[in-house]
């Protein structure tokens, strides 16, 4: 029961990483609302996390839904210890098939709505309180199509920096993870036919050294790890989980 008695957002709750932290938050003793974008998601969270959990319908990218999602927490919860800021858009595409709408879009999800997510919660966060933040291990490599995603990943990794920063005179620590290849149903969101999928998973796993792809369970325990008081003393830093990807 490492988090008995905490409160906790994740946003991006309502499947893959974001659904299992949920999970496991909920099993360590925490009060958890998670949010989503599609009604079918939503019901679905619903029914998996049960009935304590308060599951909101909310654009991650849309600046001012983020204002309402803690108004709405601050009236469920009064105070929050944990937020798990996972939502996110993986839109893998070269430099010339881009667009300023699909710019603008990807770095609304992946950087802008995360920061104004935390700008809103400032009145409400606890002290002692943890933000985890979502990187990638992509912010790292020079991965072909990746340049938009990366980008972003990238800032969101400065953010635990620089909030860490600012922040912790006032408790709150900042932290990110970075996962690498992760089997989660954001595979099946990158336009692929299943020979083509088949074929990059193949690719993929050629190049980890633990030759496979990482569960969403893995990410969420060393979510779990950062907001828990285990990492009271951790600040600022970037936790790798990749399978040694980046090692080569």
């Amino acid at each position: 029961m490492r988090l008995s008695g905490k409160t906790a957002l994740i946003t991006g709750g309502t499947s893959g990483i974001g659904l299992v932290t949920a999970q496991r938050f909920i099993e360590e003793g925490a009060r958890v609302a998670v949010t989503g974008t599609s009604q079918k998601g939503i019901d679905a969270a619903r029914a998996t996390l049960g009935p304590d959990a308060l599951v909101l319908q909310s654009d991650a990218g849309d600046v001012a839904a983020q204002a309402d999602i803690a108004v709405r927490l601050g009236e469920a919860f009064g105070k929050l210890d944990i937020a798990f800021l996972n939502a996110g858009v993986a839109d893998m595409r070269p430099i010339e098939a881009w667009d300023e709408q699909g710019f603008d879009r990807s770095i609304a999800i992946d950087l802008k709505g995360p920061y104004f997510l935390i700008q809103a919660l400032l009145p409400i966060f606890a002290d002692p309180a943890s933000i985890i933040l979502s990187g990638s291990i992509n912010a790292h490599l020079g991965m072909p199509a990746t340049s938009i995603y990366s980008a972003a990943k990238a800032g969101m990794i400065s953010l635990a920096r620089t909030l860490s920063g600012e922040l912790i005179g006032r408790g709150i620590r900042a932290n990110v993870v970075s996962p690498g290849p992760i089997d989660t149903p954001l595979n099946n969101k990158l336009g692929l036919d299943e020979a083509a999928s088949a074929a990059r998973a193949k690719a993929v796993v050629a190049m980890v050294p633990a030759g496979r792809f990482g569960q969403a369970v893995e990410v969420a325990n060393a979510v779990l790890f950062l907001a828990s008081d285990e990492a009271r003393f951790v600040v600022g830093s970037e936790l790798i989980i990749d399978g040694g990807l980046s090692i080569l």
